[in-house]
């Protein structure tokens, strides 16, 4: 796939990534769902795998949104997105980019997990949007209190 410049089409498919993350910060269910294809796969084991523990592959949209609900119970997230870099063939795309996830308990905020991870992303235009194929996430690096994390 040849890299594009910077365009209002790529643009567009960074905007998949920014729904996935405002979605999830935001708690707004509807709005991470319009991340996601019906059949999208999460494969976030490279990332739980450096910090110690096991994580399922997720299949589907009901899925995805269903079990990031439910795991982030109890936490405040802020992800901010960076670095996108789009490739574009045709209705699919690949974007890789970096992304900083903090964690805080809702009732103690001086307790944190960070973590820094390279997102690997496919994607597919699905009417006038984007939406997240599958998406890999890799850990750079993390430092805080895993147990937040875990929300305990």
């Amino acid at each position: 796939m040849a890299s594009s410049s910077p365009t209002a089409e790529t643009l567009a498919v960074v905007d998949a990534l920014y729904r996935y993350a405002a979605g999830i910060d935001l708690r707004d269910q509807d709005l991470l769902a319009s991340s996601l294809a019906e059949d999208a796969i999460s494969d976030f084991r490279p990332t739980a795998a450096k910090a110690g523990f096991e994580y399922p592959v997720l299949q589907g949209r009901d899925t995805l949104v269903s079990a990031l609900s439910a795991s982030l119970a109890g936490i405040d997230t802020t992800h901010t997105v960076s670095n996108p870099r789009v490739w574009l063939e045709g209705d699919t795309a690949r974007m890789e980019a970096l992304v900083e996830a903090q964690h805080v308990l809702q009732d103690d905020h001086s307790r944190h997990y960070m973590m820094k991870n390279c997102y690997d992303v496919d994607l597919s235009r699905n009417g006038e949007v984007w939406v997240i194929q599958r998406v890999i996430v890799d850990n750079v690096w993390r430092n805080g209190d895993l147990s937040v994390f875990a929300g305990v």
